[in-house]
């Protein structure tokens, strides 16, 4: 299996210097549409776990406490020049998703976009993202998923087996993994190629809606 840290680490290195004229505008309404529905309050803590090269950035409000992490340095270093050039008040690091060097319930928004599908263990990156989550706090998701009534097929898996390993992995089910662990989802919503990538918004269980 070449889904690894390892490998996923060396991959978006390689990618960082192009991945701007593939990602940009490809994604730019599915980050805008997913970004819209959070309830951002000046002076709150932001995280963007797989920050990438910052192309969610525009789409925030420069009054946040804002941070950032990415597997790759190289992806990193793109993040901060953007940061930096749009003004935020901001840190960025290279981390884990799968293990946040941050304590608990520190954040008050954690924002994934396009990496759940490409982390090897994404039970464990949301786990992670539900344990640095304050009590009252947002989750924001934008990704490709499989339809959460049913399961991959045997030709979507055996796509699959290629398509994990140079891009991303297509089988992967919103709902289980959100609501797994722990997670209450307020809002699902198509963005992007029909029903294929999908924005949810969610809170933890037992914290009330905003």
């Amino acid at each position: 299996m070449l889904n690894t840290t390892a490998w996923n680490r060396l991959r978006y290195s390689l990618y960082a210097p192009i991945y701007d004229l593939v990602a940009d505008r490809a994604f730019r309404r599915a980050r805008k549409r997913a970004l819209g529905a959070v309830d951002f309050q000046a002076g709150q803590r932001v995280l963007i776990v797989g920050a990438g090269t910052g192309l969610d950035l525009p789409y925030l409000p420069r009054d946040i406490e804002l941070h950032g992490t990415d597997l790759s340095p190289a992806m990193v270093r793109r993040f901060k020049a953007r940061a930096e050039h749009l003004g935020f008040d901001f840190t960025a690091r290279a981390m884990d998703a799968e293990f946040l060097d941050y304590p608990e319930g520190y954040f008050d928004v954690v924002i994934m976009h396009l990496i759940l599908a490409v982390m090897p263990n994404p039970k464990r990156g949301i786990s992670e993202a539900y344990r640095v989550l304050a009590k009252d706090g947002q989750l924001c998701v934008m990704d490709k998923f499989q339809p959460d009534n049913r399961a991959a097929g045997w030709g979507r898996r055996a796509l699959n087996t290629v398509s994990s390993a140079i891009a991303t992995d297509i089988t992967r089910q919103a709902r289980p993994l959100l609501e797994g662990a722990g997670f209450v989802i307020e809002r699902d919503e198509p963005v992007m190629m029909g029903q294929l990538f999908r924005a949810l918004l969610a809170h933890k269980s037992g914290a009330a809606a905003g």
